[in-house]
């Protein structure tokens, strides 16, 4: 999957996590993946922990972590209303 692909499923919203980067249609932080991950976690732990993820969103943590680690700025867009509206369901 392209690393644009993978960063799109990133999301950023003030209104959810306190605006901290995120999956996408959840409220899992990236940095939650990547504590887990540094922590010996393996994929499949995670997706069994948390069902509604898949691996490109584990996969894209890890690209985000990655351009942050570049000290590069990684555009996100902010989330719609829509979306944070979805969350709560």
């Amino acid at each position: 999957m392209a690393r644009n692909d993978l960063l799109s499923r990133i999301s950023i919203d003030p209104n959810i996590c306190f605006g901290k980067p995120r999956i996408k249609g959840h409220r899992i932080p990236v940095s939650l993946i990547l504590d887990l991950l540094s922590a010996g976690e393996t994929m499949e732990a995670i997706l069994e922990e948390y069902s509604g993820i898949e691996k490109e969103d584990i996969l894209a943590c890890i690209a985000y972590g990655a351009e942050m680690a570049r000290d590069c700025f990684v555009e996100i867009p902010i989330g719609t209303h829509q979306e944070h509206q979805e969350i709560k369901k």
